[in-house]
């Protein structure tokens, strides 16, 4: 017997937002089901923090509806004022009640009798490692405690949706990593679908099950992270998550020619000029063949030769910067460890061709092909 479809703890349906006659937000649609991370991920001003006001209550859609628990909270018919969506809400200012203690801050909006909303404070307290600060009050807390607060007391409720808006822009690299993984810990385990918004990849990929990768209001690409990273929709997503270098050709016969070989461009018409994108990390420097020419190998492909223009080390890796010989253009090289080689010195690079991207250039199409 087949199990029953789970319903989506929050459903999101062609959301359109206008401002000044300008769409904001266009046509967005996402499904986010219990214990789900889903992230919007993009550029300021993309619409992240628009449709989650508009999820929240916050803002009120020109079109589209939100559904909690398959239950209409927002559409044409009804719109549902934010406390009685069953939605939690997580932002970059903690605000916290700066005359309430940490044990009435977190309790604060909770329901039934005093000894029920103790325990449960309390349970939350234990919870985010902050048991022993019940009677403090927020002045005396670190920036990653106050955070954790604000994690208790947006969960209190157990909300079916919790709503972050770039909740951990304010702290520290060295504390954001715990406070994320306490976080997803606790916000799973309550059974909360998440909608996470952030303009930061890595953090993005360290937190969702799902991204949803946003541009000028629309969603141009979803899917899990290693899905989105390895298979971008085009250049733009690709550019989004790393630096790129990027070499152009023109199609003849599905291939195009590069100084590193010919590159398969299926389903592309002859004529069209594509853009190949590759990131820093893919691009080797083939120390075995320097002094030796450009002779190409079954395995390897084509080399192409570049000179050192600058060189840095960055900590796990050092970044290369190549002039390249057949054009003149400056492709990057992401190389690990320390290598550090000086500004003029020449070294042939060979490219990783199962980790590039060809994409159409859009609007460059030459005339007669």
């Amino acid at each position: 017997m087949q199990a029953p479809l789970q319903t989506p703890r929050l459903e999101i349906r062609n959301l359109t937002r206008r401002f000044g006659g300008r769409d904001v937000v266009r046509d967005v649609s996402l499904t986010v089901m219990p214990g789900q991370v889903t992230c919007l991920l993009g550029p300021s001003g993309c619409g992240k923090s628009t449709t989650l006001r508009i999820v929240a209550g916050i803002d009120r859609q020109d079109a589209g509806e939100v559904h909690v628990d398959g239950a209409l909270v927002s559409g044409a018919t009804q719109h549902h004022p934010p406390e009685l969506r069953g939605i939690g809400l997580m932002f970059q200012d903690y605000a916290l009640f700066p005359h309430l203690s940490v044990g009435d801050n977190v309790g604060f909006g909770l329901t039934g009798s005093r000894a029920d909303k103790r325990a449960r404070v309390m349970e939350l307290l234990e919870r985010v490692h902050l048991g022993a600060y019940y009677a403090k009050f927020p002045h005396e807390l670190s920036g990653g405690e106050q955070q954790r607060v604000a994690l208790a007391r947006a969960v209190a409720p157990r909300p079916k949706v919790m709503l972050m808006d770039e909740p951990f822009s304010g702290l520290d690299n060295r504390l954001r990593d715990g406070i994320r993984d306490t976080t997803l810990e606790l916000l799973r385990e309550e059974g909360a679908a998440v909608l996470l918004v952030t303009h930061e990849p890595e953090e993005a990929m360290r937190m969702a099950d799902e991204i949803a990768l946003m541009r000028a209001g629309r969603i141009v690409q979803k899917g899990a992270p290693y899905n989105v990273y390895n298979a971008p929709a085009d250049r733009m997503a690709a550019a989004f998550f790393s630096d790129v270098n990027v070499i152009r050709g023109t199609v003849e016969g599905a291939l195009t020619d590069t100084p590193f070989g010919r590159f398969l461009a299926p389903g592309v018409p002859d004529g069209t000029e594509v853009e190949i994108v590759i990131r820093p990390q893919h691009l080797r420097i083939d120390f075995d063949r320097q002094g030796r020419g450009p002779n190409p190998t079954p395995q390897d492909g084509t080399p192409a030769r570049g000179v050192v223009e600058r060189a840095r080390f960055i900590g796990h890796e050092s970044l290369v910067d190549f002039r390249m010989d057949h054009d003149g253009s400056v492709l990057k090289a992401a190389v690990p460890s320390v290598f550090l080689p000086k500004p003029g010195t020449p070294l042939w690079l060979m490219i990783r061709r199962e980790r590039c991207f060809v994409f159409p250039a859009k609007g460059r199409q030459k005339t007669g092909a």
